[in-house]
């Protein structure tokens, strides 16, 4: 199977470490995965969570780009109900005509991780109810069609055709059909819902000025190391920091799969420990045979045009190698 093999980072913390650190790691992460021959390298939006420093993707994704010179730069993405449709359209029109041709615009409808982030960036839940207006709003200050507000230009964006993509759950694949968007869609751990939506999207999909025909990105962690057991490790930190989360409301910096598995995990409840082990299925992780075979059975069964790679760890050095290894894995699987 052939497909695109592209990189989100989220610019997760660790222990010890200050957010600044965090974000320089990431622009050297991207010069990284460059130089490995990655596709895309996307950034995301988190707003007061501890354990991750990128609250402000399109500054972030500037940097990134500023820093390389071929792969693609990206959000994954900007939550458009945290801000105007007009200022998110200036921001990636200011990006795209810095680094033309290299800018890629990923939103999704997300909102704050706890009331009072919500209510600190003016939000509430119901705000992702609106999704699909400010959507095709944002796409008008592009277009001019229709003109959002009569008169109102967003400039430099006006005219400008920053690729769109879509952040979606099952039900917001149909928003992505709808808005002539690409569809960029998780869900691993539940690929017959992640199938069934990808198939409902190709089914609606409008032709747009973004896309003229569907494009799907699947989106999830993939491990590899020269073991199944190194390779299941990468994803322990992760999967620990998501079942505390769960369980305290807060989201901490990573730490050592060592510590995780030796310290942490004997000491949680029976709750958590359900989470953390949830949080460890449903990975595409393994040897390099093992993710080969893995990823050209997912491309096959979902058609996926492009693999969006999520994986997060402590070890700095063995995630390095996990995405050198898989860039080897995808050499051959990358369309020309």
């Amino acid at each position: 199977m052939t497909f695109k093999l592209s990189v989100l980072d989220r610019s997760r913390t660790r222990r010890h470490e200050e957010p600044g650190d965090a974000l320089r790691n990431t622009v050297a992460f991207a010069q990284q995965v460059e130089a490995l021959g990655y596709h895309r390298f996307w950034v995301s939006e988190h707003h007061g969570v501890p354990g991750v420093a990128g609250s402000a993707p399109t500054v972030l994704a500037a940097a990134v780009a500023a820093a390389t010179s071929r792969i693609r730069v990206g959000t994954g993405g900007v939550m458009l109900p945290n801000h105007r449709p007009l200022v998110v359209a200036e921001q990636f029109g200011v990006l795209a005509s810095l680094f033309p041709g290299r800018i890629d615009m990923g939103l999704g409808r997300s909102v704050g991780f706890t009331d009072g982030i919500r209510r600190a960036l003016g939000v509430e839940k119901d705000a992702m109810d609106g999704f699909a207006d400010r959507l095709a709003e944002l796409a008008g200050w592009f277009t001019g069609e229709p003109a959002p507000h009569p008169g109102v230009h967003a400039l430099p964006a006006e005219g400008l055709r920053p690729p769109l993509f879509v952040l979606a759950n099952n039900a917001g694949a149909d928003t992505a059909a709808r808005a002539g968007a690409a569809l960029v869609i998780g869900g691993l751990n539940g690929e017959e819902a992640m199938t069934a939506a990808i198939n409902r999207y190709r089914a609606a999909f409008t032709p747009s000025p973004w896309w003229h025909e569907p494009y799907v990105m699947v989106a999830g962690n993939v491990a590899v190391a020269e073991t199944r057991e190194a390779a299941r490790r990468l994803l322990v930190p992760e999967a620990w920091a998501l079942a505390h989360s769960r369980t305290h409301g807060v989201f901490p910096p990573l730490r050592p799969a060592e510590e995780v598995e030796e310290t942490l995990v004997p000491a949680m409840t029976e709750r958590e420990r359900g989470f953390y082990e949830a949080g460890l299925r449903g990975h595409v992780h393994g040897t390099e045979d093992d993710v080969a075979t893995a990823l050209d059975s997912l491309v096959a069964r979902t058609g996926a045009d492009e693999v969006l790679v999520t994986t997060s760890s402590y070890d700095r050095d063995a995630l390095l190698d996990s995405y050198r290894r898989l860039a080897t894995v995808a050499a051959g699987r990358i369309p020309a």
